[in-house]
């Protein structure tokens, strides 16, 4: 079992945060004094040199943020809570104090903080790269990705430019993909100096220490916690019925459920959905809209399932409405070496979003099904088909749903 105490980031932070005592002075751009840097970079070890000699020309260093280690302990001492900034000194946070002694609760709260970490692990310059910019979505995307098993670094480097790319229009991509592929190495290895993932030439792989703190972030049960197996059916469906049975874990939030919940199914998640469990209704609070919906990122599913029979109504998209019936079949144990979520079966193709509900649905099947249909081509072209056989509603790809449910981040 990996040790937290075991990792330089626990020894850097815990020396940092002893070094910083009952407070010390910042510049006046709220950074350490070159002062107490040239003492951190050797009392941290962090590899930093001040005042480089490069070729014979010594390069002065100006600012405590040059050296890449120093700064990465700055920052990441104050995300995790373990330092603040008060009226231009560095102080300690006294709530955090008795982590210090504890190295597995401290190493989680670091953990958990990786992703504000941008600044420091890809700095913003001439060449931002994207990632810099979606750096916390990137982070749990990649993670997610090795919490389903080791992956080849090149799949990683992929996926990282997939997600950080996918908000932007950009000009020059191969200068970008450039930039975010070596931000990319600079977050994996950062990944590996905290000690979360395993990293060789080939491939990385997430450490014990990654694993466990991956299956709290999501809330997964342990082996031996509750297991609720569900049934989610999308009603007024036929021909056949649209439904799943997954095994979710019973401390996930209604939050995350909905992520799982729309994967399983096959919606694309660009709509508003609630839950509702008898006079109770949960979503993403808004006042624009309904200022008595309950936060579903704070309920778990087990405040809300019962017992075996619990009915939950779930609707997505409020102009199609498609109304989802999830009913709790049963309670288990979580299983030793098993992944939750779990899609056990289904039957039915998700329907096209913005079809028109239910009654659109079946409008379209019937167009696709008739040539002479005066809608026939029209749809085609609308649901991006190059013919009509191309869409099957009886068509369910379990493996494929498999996949995609455990990439959810």
């Amino acid at each position: 079992m990996h040790e937290a105490k075991d990792t330089p980031v626990v020894r850097e932070l815990r020396v940092f945060t002893e070094w910083v005592g009952a407070g010390r002075k910042l510049t006046a751009t709220g950074q350490i004094t070159l002062a107490d840097a040239r003492t951190l970079v050797d009392l941290l070890d962090t590899g930093d040199v001040v005042d480089p000699d490069i070729g014979g020309r010594v390069f002065k260093t100006t600012s405590s943020a040059e050296p890449p280690g120093l700064q990465r302990v700055f920052l990441w001492a104050r995300a995790a809570g373990l330092v603040r900034v008060v009226k231009g000194r560095l102080v300690p946070v006294k709530k955090a104090a008795p982590m210090l002694a504890r190295p597995q609760a401290l190493w989680q709260a670091v953990f958990e903080a990786f992703p504000r970490l941008a600044d420091a692990v890809c700095p913003a310059g001439w060449w931002t790269s994207p990632l810099h910019e979606e750096f916390a979505p990137v982070v749990r995307t990649v993670l997610t990705r090795l919490y389903g098993g080791s992956a080849p670094l090149t799949e990683l480097y992929e996926l990282s430019w997939e997600r950080a790319s996918a908000p932007f229009l950009i000009e020059k991509p191969e200068l970008a993909r450039k930039s975010n592929d070596r931000d990319t190495e600079r977050m994996l290895s950062a990944l590996a100096h905290l000690g979360a993932i395993g990293v060789t030439n080939e491939e990385a792989a997430l450490t014990s220490l990654g694993q466990e703190a991956i299956r709290r972030t999501l809330g997964e049960a342990a082996p031996g916690e509750p297991v609720y197996e569900l049934k989610v059916t999308l009603l007024d469906t036929d021909d056949p019925v649209v439904w799943r049975r997954l095994r979710v874990s019973a401390g996930i939030s209604l939050a995350r459920l909905h992520r799982i919940l729309a994967v399983a199914m096959g919606w694309e998640d660009y709509h508003l959905h609630v839950f509702t469990i008898g006079e109770r209704r949960y979503g993403r609070p808004s006042l624009e809209w309904d200022d008595g919906l309950l936060d579903e990122t704070t309920t778990t599913l087990a405040e809300v399932a019962g017992s075996a029979g619990t009915r939950i109504s779930w609707e997505y998209d409020f102009g199609d409405s498609w109304e989802h019936e999830i009913v709790i079949e049963r309670a288990m144990a979580a299983e030793e070496g098993v992944r939750y979520p779990a899609v056990v079966t289904g039957e039915g193709a998700c329907p096209p979003e913005d079809c028109g509900g239910t009654w659109g649905y079946r409008e379209f099947r019937a167009a696709l099904a008739d040539p002479r249909h005066e809608e026939h081509e029209h749809l085609v072209r609308w649901a991006g088909l190059t013919s009509a056989a191309e869409f099957d509603p009886k068509r369910f790809d379990l493996a494929a749903v498999r996949r995609a449910v455990l990439t959810i981040a």
